[in-house]
C-alpha cells in the first residue's frame, strides 16, 4: 500500500509557534521522569564508553536506521531511542552492525537525562518523527514541546528529515529563535528508515534540516 502524503488544515507556521518555543526556551521542563526511562539510563551508562563518540538516534523505530547509522560512523558508539517496546522488538540484528544500543525511553525524559550528565553526542538523528500535523497538535512536535530546549542542550550535529515540509521549516525557525542557522535541503540518497523508503517509493519528496547545535 503506497504511503499517504501528509494533510493538515495548517499551511503555515503556525501563529503560537514562537511564542510556545520562547516559553520552553525560557521554562525549565521539570516533569517527574518515568521509571522506564530511569532504567534506559542505568542501561546506558554501563554500555557507555565515553573515549568514543556517540552517535544519537531518536525515534529510530524498528533499529534500521540505527544500524546503518553505525555502519557510517565507525568507531563510534551508536544509541537508538525509541518510546514504543513494540517497535524495538522487531529490530533484527545483522552481521556487522558495530556497536550499538536500542532502548526504550521517553525522549523528553532521556534527553534532559542525557544533557544533565553532560553527554555530548558527535551527531544526532531525528529521522521522520511523528508529525502530528493538526494545527491543535503543535505541542506535540519536538520542535513544539518541552524537550526541545534539551534536544538543544545535547549539541553536536544535528539531522532531521520529515516528508512534510513544514514540519521542516518550523523546526528551523524554532532554532533561529534560539540563535542557531540551519540549511534546509532535500533528501536525494538512497533511503535510511523504512518510512524514507516508503515515501520515495510513492513519489514524495522528503526533506532533511541540518544544523551544528554545538554554535547555539
Amino acid at each position: 500500500m503506497p504511503a499517504r502524503a501528509v494533510t493538515s488544515n495548517q499551511q503555515s507556521l503556525h501563529e503560537r509557534l514562537l511564542e510556545l518555543v520562547r516559553r520552553h526556551l525560557d521554562t525549565p521542563f521539570q516533569k517527574p521522569f518515568a521509571q522506564h526511562s530511569l532504567a534506559a539510563l542505568a542501561a546506558f551508562r554501563a554500555w557507555r564508553d565515553p573515549t568514543r563518540p556517540l552517535v544519537l538516534d531518536s525515534c529510530c523505530g524498528v533499529g534500521e536506521s540505527t544500524a546503518l547509522l553505525a555502519a557510517r560512523h565507525p568507531g563510534a558508539q551508536v544509541l537508538g531511542v525509541d518510546k514504543s517496546a513494540h517497535r524495538l522488538a522487531k529490530h533484527r540484528h545483522g552481521g556487522d552492525e558495530g556497536d550499538l544500543l536500542l532502548l526504550r525511553a521517553d525522549l523528553n525524559d532521556l534527553w534532559r537525562l542525557l544533557a544533565e550528565e553532560g553527554v555530548r553526542p558527535s551527531h544526532h538523528y531525528l529521522l521522520y518523527p511523528n508529525p502530528w500535523p493538526k494545527a491543535a497538535h503543535l505541542q506535540r512536535r519536538w520542535h513544539g514541546g518541552p524537550g526541545f530546549p534539551a534536544l538543544l542542550a545535547l549539541g553536536g550535529q544535528l539531522q532531521l528529515r520529515s516528508n512534510w515540509l513544514l514540519y521542516v521549516e518550523e523546526f528551523a525557525a524554532a532554532l533561529e529563535l534560539a540563535g542557531i542557522a540551519s540549511r534546509l535541503s532535500e533528501v536525494l540518497e538512497a533511503p535510511i528508515t523504512p518510512f524514507e523508503r516508503k515515501y520515495l517509493a510513492a513519489g514524495q519528496q522528503c526533506w532533511r534540516l541540518d544544523a551544528d547545535l554545538s554554535r547555539g
